[in-house]
């Protein structure tokens, strides 16, 4: 008899152990591989469609959101649908709720959804997974040549325009500005044509934008008048990079404009194509390996994608999280990649195989 509740006890606690131990949820499985944090995870079904979250018309990233949606619907036989969004930001949030179900993201609001840290971020998006890489985006400035504006300090206390809310622009010219100290006027968050537009009939003193070269905004702002481009000095773009460190120094080269015959220096963020963590692995597979393999398509759509040609350029990426499909396709053309990438789900894909 006492053996027995001595092992009645003994199942009494461990039950109520148990019951204490899942009660972590989303704090116990953060960061782990193992446990009940591979129980709750479900793959979603291969798709049938899929939406591309992309930017503000204007922008690289829509020119791109069209790029990848022929590719979906050639290569992998998927209908596919168009999203104007606010930009990276906005990306997030839609992958998140499920909105989108391919979306493109600079560094910065990876880094800043991905950790919670950023002002917009109201809790961690660490759903969010890395599946290619796309290009490199720049920050310019640009204005018209009557106002004599070659730098940063030139728009002090004038109206500027900053980009779309939500998008890399909009989030990081307001910042930018102010780690250096500028106080501008009238900041104005908008979509890139409408930007070109207000500065053209004199609403805006100047332009702030980043996106993949050439910047089509760019190109239709200086077909219709004279303009100057312009980048950050050394010094600015030193004090940038101590305060944000997901950006880089970043060479514009001359002639990549008409109006811009030098070189010009800044500071830029690398962009990735991301899913959500659910996104079905053989889906992700599927899109990873004729991305890849039909570059010169994407290429064609817009040139910056000349700088994912070679698929090592995701090795970039040593901080987030890759989606296992993603990374299967990556491990079989012989791509090594960080330890860092392989996320908590990885060991359920090995384990599918």
């Amino acid at each position: 008899m006492k053996k027995f509740w001595l092992l009645l006890s003994t199942m009494i606690i461990a039950v109520v152990l148990a019951a204490c131990g899942n009660g972590g949820t989303d704090e116990g499985t953060e960061g782990n591989g193992e446990g009940e944090a591979e129980a709750d995870f479900e793959e979603n079904d291969y798709p049938s469609t899929v939406t591309v979250g992309t930017a503000s018309q204007g922008g690289t990233y829509y020119i791109w959101g069209g790029g990848l949606s022929t590719l979906l619907e050639e290569h992998l036989d998927i209908s596919s649908n168009i999203e104007v969004t606010g930009g990276p930001v906005h990306n997030i949030q839609l992958l998140d709720a499920d909105d989108v179900q391919l979306g493109m993201v600079t560094e910065g609001p990876l880094y800043e959804g991905y950790t919670g840290e950023g002002e917009w971020a109201e809790q961690e998006y660490n759903d969010i997974r890395v599946i290619f890489p796309m290009y490199d985006t720049p920050f310019n400035w640009f204005s018209l040549s009557s106002t004599g504006a070659e730098n940063l300090e030139d728009h002090e206390g004038e109206r500027v325009g900053i980009g779309p809310a939500g998008g890399t622009p909009g989030t990081y010219n307001p910042i930018i500005y102010d780690i250096l100290g500028i106080e501008t006027g009238d900041q104005v968050a908008a979509g890139a044509s409408d930007m070109v537009s207000q500065m053209l009939d004199g609403q805006l003193d100047h332009i702030g934008f980043s996106a993949g070269l050439p910047i089509s905004a760019v190109v239709e702002a200086e077909t219709q008048a004279d303009i100057n481009i312009y980048g950050l000095t050394e010094e600015q773009r030193t004090t940038v990079m101590e305060e944000l460190p997901y950006f880089q120094e970043f060479t514009i080269p001359g002639g990549t404009y008409d109006s811009m015959d030098e070189d010009i220096e800044t500071v830029s963020q690398f962009n990735y194509g991301v899913v959500q963590k659910e996104a079905n692995s053989d889906f992700v597979y599927d899109l990873v390996k004729a991305y890849h393999e039909n570059i010169d398509q994407m290429i064609d759509t817009h040139n910056s994608a000349s700088e994912a040609e070679d698929p090592e350029v995701i090795t970039n990426n040593t901080d987030y999280p890759m989606h296992p499909g993603a990374i299967r396709y990556y491990e079989e053309i012989g791509v090594e990649l960080a330890d860092e990438v392989y996320p908590e789900e990885w060991s359920d894909e090995e384990d599918s195989e």
